[in-house]
């Protein structure tokens, strides 16, 4: 009994702990250059074809193609 009340205080801290509630004038830092995970076009582009030709596979990343590698 007391292993099982353990394991569910760690499932709901696990699925709470992400949750927060943003204001309307925080959206704006949300959105920022500093947010972007693709700041640097042709660092992005290459980290995708590397990946593309790792997995023999296209797509997911609006890269256009078969899905045979050969885009």
């Amino acid at each position: 009994m007391n292993r099982s009340r353990i394991v569910l205080l760690a499932l709901a801290s696990l699925a709470l702990g992400g949750c927060a509630h943003v204001q309307p004038w925080e959206h704006a830092a949300l959105t920022g250059y500093k947010m972007n995970r693709a700041r640097d076009p042709i660092k992005t582009a290459s980290e995708e074809h590397v990946y593309f030709s790792r997995e023999a596979a296209t797509g997911g990343q609006g890269v256009g193609g078969a899905g045979c590698g050969c885009n």
